[in-house]
This record gives structure tokens, sequence and C-alpha cells, in this order.
């Protein structure tokens, strides 16, 4: 079967473009399409495919400000051309389910999150001080419209895989269907622990974007004169540097051996929003360091409460800065993190992954 992949944007390697990474390996000769693709931001695995953009790469500014044009993403991705194909595998948390295909052709879609824009991180986006920004004025006009079409081509998708049963259930709640869980791969071979690094401070590694909610990690930890690295960029950066005291610190991205060091040196990593899975989280995890994170989404299914890390209920910088006042690592074994971090493995990913788009694939066919 000739076989094309769907990805919602390329501009950087985050959770999805690792899943991204297996899928390619897995279908060497599919073809790759996107809304938007920066090649000096993603890997040479990705790159070797010579992505195909959307139209709206050619837009002014989409460079920088390729949010903007949330409005125009299901027009883009409709106008990609998949009638070449006999089967379509999306890999998104936008868009990228949304290509058009007939009913002669199979759509498989790996699930990182429902579009979380125009469902439960709405109000994260575009209410509070955002209310009054002029795209959060479009959003309320756009919403309604967006949550139709979101449904409407969920409908169309003949297989959903999710990133977690917290997503599952997202899945099934949004659109009403099921999904099989398959977890994204965690390249615990890479992220491990090293010995003779010790530091002080904990450690923030996400995209600065509102509901990673980094803003909690930030307030509670200049509260509490405790030192905070952040490893990530995005739109919020310049708001959370106004807001940051002289204990927390700013790195950008960071390379891959350089993570492994600050993983390696923190004393536990800070996840204070909402995750669908929560691939950070894990990595910390395979170098030996506990995670200190909010009790809701897909980190729930992966870090275990006083063997691998501490939970906090709600949102809030009083109950961050109660669980960080409770911390220590010594309460915490190495080894125990790490033993339970290897499950999550990317070669078991990519076996499950391997067998159900397989079996989905000639179940089709016969």
């Amino acid at each position: 079967m000739k076989v094309a992949l769907v990805h919602d944007w390329l501009n950087g390697m985050r959770g999805g473009e690792k899943l991204l990474e297996v899928l390619c390996d897995l279908f060497p000769e599919a073809e790759l399409y996107t809304l938007f693709y920066e090649p000096d931001r993603v890997s040479e695995t990705i790159r070797r495919r010579n992505p195909r953009a959307s139209v709206l790469q050619r837009f002014p500014l989409a460079r920088r400000y390729y949010r903007l044009y949330l409005p125009l993403y299901p027009w883009a991705i409709g106008r990609l051309d998949m009638s070449p194909y006999d089967a379509v595998i999306s890999s998104s948390h936008c868009a990228a389910k949304g290509v058009r295909l007939n009913d002669r052709q199979l759509h498989i879609c790996y699930c990182h999150a429902p579009m979380r824009y125009i469902w439960e991180q709405y109000d994260v986006y575009f209410g509070g001080r955002n209310r009054w920004r002029p795209v959060s004025l479009a959003m309320r006009l756009w919403r309604d419209r967006l949550r139709q079409w979101d449904v409407a081509t969920a409908q169309r998708v003949n297989h959903f895989i999710a990133n977690s049963m917290a997503v599952a259930h997202r899945i099934r709640r949004y659109y009403g269907r099921e999904a099989r869980v398959i977890y994204p791969p965690v390249d615990t071979a890479r992220f491990h622990p090293v010995g003779g690094i010790e530091g002080d401070y904990f450690l923030v590694v996400a995209a600065l974007v509102p509901y990673k909610r980094i803003d909690l990690a930030v307030e509670a930890c200049t509260r509490l004169g405790q030192t905070l690295c952040i490893v990530g960029d995005g739109p919020q950066r310049r708001a959370l540097e106004r807001r940051a005291g002289p204990t927390v610190r700013f790195f950008g991205w960071v390379p891959d051996d350089e993570l492994v060091r600050l993983y390696n040196g923190s004393q536990a990593l800070l996840y204070p929003g909402e995750e669908d899975f929560g691939i950070t989280a894990v990595e910390a995890q395979a170098c030996g360091r506990p995670v200190i994170a909010l009790r809701k989404g897909g980190v729930v299914e992966t870090v275990r409460e006083h063997r691998t890390g501490l939970f906090f209920r709600e949102p809030t910088v009083e109950a961050l800065c109660e669980v960080l006042e409770q911390f220590n690592r010594a309460m915490f074994d190495r080894g125990v993190i790490r033993a339970h971090a290897e499950q999550f493995g990317g070669d078991r990913c990519r076996t499950e992954l391997d067998s159900t788009i397989r079996e989905m694939l000639e179940s089709h066919g016969s």
C-alpha cells in the first residue's frame, strides 16, 4: 500500500515529533506532509523525507506567528492532495487529522490530543488576562466553527490511537470514538543516570505556552527563593521573565547532552500543567530524578506517587509551594525511578505501533 504521513507542523523536536520519527522509520517509503516546515529545527530523520508544507508556509510572518493562522488550518489541511495514497497516517494534536480522503482510503490517526485550543484549554489560551487581545476576540467568533469541523473530521478517521488513557478519554468525550492507547517513545538509552552531578535547583523542560502553566513554577520558586532552571522557549517567555525573581534562570532550548546533564543535576522536574502524556516527565525519571506534578492528565499514568514523584492537587501557586516545602530528594531511590521509566522505552512504542498499524492496514486491504 502507498502510505502518506501527515503532521501538524514541523518547527521543533518535541514529543509529537519524536513519535513522528518512529513512523518515518516504520514506513521508509511514505511521503510526509505538514502545515509549516522549518528544516533547521527538526531532526535528520525528518529532513530526509523532504516534507511538503501547505500553502500557509508562504503567508506573511508564518515562520514566527504561525499560531495566528489557526482559523485557516482546516482550509489549508484540506488542500493537501492525498489522492495518490491508499492509506494516510496522521500525527495530530490540532489539524492533521482533517485531511480529505475518499471512502476507499484508510485513515489512521495517532492523536496526541484533541485540539486543546478549542476544548479543555480554551480559557487558558484565550481567557483571563488574554480575553481582550485581538486573537482572543477572533477566537470567540471561530471557536464553534472549529469545534464543528474538529468533530466532523474525527468521524472520517477509521482508527484512532491515543498517546495516553487521558487522551483516549478526551477522544471518547469530544468525538464519541474509541482509541487504542500506545504510549509515545522515550529514549531511555540517551536519558540515563550520570553519577557525580548534584545540584540544588528544580527544573522545567517545556514549550513556554499557556497550558503548560510554567507561571506557577516561576511564581512558586520566586516566592520560596528556590532555584529554578527553565529549558524551553515560546510565546510566553518574555511575560515569564518579567514575573521571575533572581532565582529563576531561562536557558532556551538546549542540546540533548546538556539536557541530560540538567536532568541529572536537578532536585526534581516540575510539571505544573495538565499534560496529554508528558514525555519530559519520563525523561527525567529515566535519569533517576523524581517529578513534582499536577495530579491531572497523562502524567498520572507515568509517575508513581512517593516512589518516583509527588503530586499537588490544584493548579495554584499555594498548592505547588506546599509540595515544594515538603520535598526532600533523599525520599527517592534513583534506581527505583530509573527502573520504572524503562518500561516506556522507545523499543516498546516501535513494536506496538508496528504490529497495530500493520494489523489495521491488512484488515483494510482484505
